[in-house]
């Protein structure tokens, strides 16, 4: 059985540094975390980073940097509730909401632009020799090497609990045969991942408590958040799908659902989603008509969608006896629904399909371009300073595609699109060394 008194008195402790107390400084070990990340130029860089369409776009949407804020709140506000029942928490370790407030706030750190687009052509392009690319454990690498603190040590020097928190995918690559395509650190950061894991449950690959709530945040917020949005747009036909006599549309939604489902044995029989979509709609009998903007309209969309995350906050309870957090199924059922409704209606999207060709165009030239010149010094100006250093350093070729894909998973989209053109000879007058300082 996990020692958890042992696991509270190393919650605090950070891998770098000892703890200690500034004079006039109040704040919490976790205070002081969350306050690291959001003064990161990583976490800036998520205000023009892709949530699902482009931060450019004409309409409002969330971008990655509004997410993590939302999902900061909705974990937040879960760990606050949870709290409340002090002997349940002790029962599994204890749960800060300032840990999981820092764990949702650093959880998108590592995606890159464009998305899971580019996400999956990283993971291509660097290949499993030299670890593959995946955003969760990209976020990782981030807080624990590349974000910069001091020049004592790398990364942020982040508490054990915050750094559990994060890992949404607590083993490595390979370590998890139900889920090949999904890990939470690279072995280059295996120490920091070992430090993390002290303090999460010595079940093998489970999470820590912390970071339950913040990967239930994180669905919550943006299978509410993406229909809110693309509904406002018009992509998503919520008044359809909500009409008691409109069977038509939501049988082609769940057909489509199936289709591209096909061979998932994982995936809820039909029958049982679409009773739980049921469940959604009720909620939706106000909204009969296409988004118009106005303010009987603006009330009612935000009636809706402040009663879906009310209803998923309180959908989750710790149960002390397994000493795990449980989330309601049914709910799980109805969040995973509408993360369907995004796929779609907006992500296989015709007009999208087209432009995640030309995004995969853009990753995959700079990719080579920036391979070819990391193998001679003569190029390396090309490069940013903080990455010629890292190259100065670099040691295998496997090394310096890792410097590679950290610098262009670190851009903002338009530094990207920017780079691009300056790479196949398009002149512009601010230069891209200006852009990713």
């Amino acid at each position: 059985m996990i020692d958890y008194t042992d696991v509270k008195n190393q919650r605090n402790l950070r891998l770098h540094t000892k703890p200690s107390v500034q004079e006039g400084d109040y704040r919490t070990p976790a205070q002081k975390d969350k306050d690291r990340i959001v003064y990161t130029s990583a976490f800036r860089r998520l205000a023009e980073v892709t949530q699902v369409a482009s931060p450019g776009d004409v309409h409002v949407f969330h971008n990655r940097l509004t997410h993590s804020l939302q999902v900061a709140q909705v974990g937040r506000s879960l760990a606050e509730k949870l709290r409340q029942d002090t002997a349940a928490c002790d029962s599994v370790g204890g749960i800060d909401p300032d840990t999981v407030e820092a764990a949702c706030l650093a959880h998108d750190l590592g995606h890159p632009p464009f998305g899971h687009t580019a996400e999956e052509l990283l993971n291509q392009l660097i290949g499993s020799v030299a670890g593959g690319f995946e955003g969760n454990a990209q976020s990782f690498r981030i807080i624990t090497k590349l974000a910069f603190k001091s020049t004592l040590h790398a990364g942020l020097d982040l508490t054990a609990a915050t750094l559990a928190g994060v890992l949404k995918y607590p083993w490595l690559k390979g370590q998890n045969k139900d889920k090949p395509n999904k890990w939470g650190a690279y072995g280059s950061e295996l120490k920091d991942f070992q430090f993390a894991r002290k303090v999460s449950p010595r079940r093998k690959l489970a999470r820590s408590p912390e970071a339950t709530l913040m990967d239930w945040s994180d669905d919550v917020t943006y299978s509410v958040h993406d229909l809110e949005d693309f509904f406002r747009a018009g992509r998503i036909p919520v008044h359809l799908l909500a009409r008691a006599s409109e069977n038509l549309e939501r049988q082609r939604f769940f057909d489509d659902v199936y289709r591209r489902r096909a061979g998932d044995k994982k995936f809820p029989k039909r029958g049982v989603l679409e009773e739980a979509f049921a469940n959604i709609l009720a909620i939706f009998w106000r909204i009969y008509e296409p988004y118009s903007g106005t303010r009987e309209h603006r009330s009612r969309l935000r009636y809706f969608t402040s009663q879906l995350i009310h209803r998923y906050v309180n959908g989750i309870e710790i149960d002390s006896k397994k000493k795990t957090i449980e989330i309601d199924p049914e709910y799980e059922k109805e969040v995973m629904i509408l993360k369907e409704l995004t796929w779609t209606y907006v992500i296989e999207a015709p007009s999208q399909s087209l432009q995640r060709e030309g995004q995969r165009t853009i990753i995959r030239r700079l990719f080579e371009i920036y391979s070819d010149a990391a193998g001679s010094e003569k190029k390396w100006s090309i490069f940013p300073p903080f990455y010629r250093e890292e190259l100065g350093q670099a040691t295998s070729n496997a090394t310096r595609k890792r410097i590679v894909t950290d610098l262009i998973a670190g851009m903002t989209e338009p530094q990207v699109i920017e780079a691009y053109r300056q790479a196949i000879g398009f002149w512009s007058a601010q230069s891209f060394e200006d852009l990713v300082r």
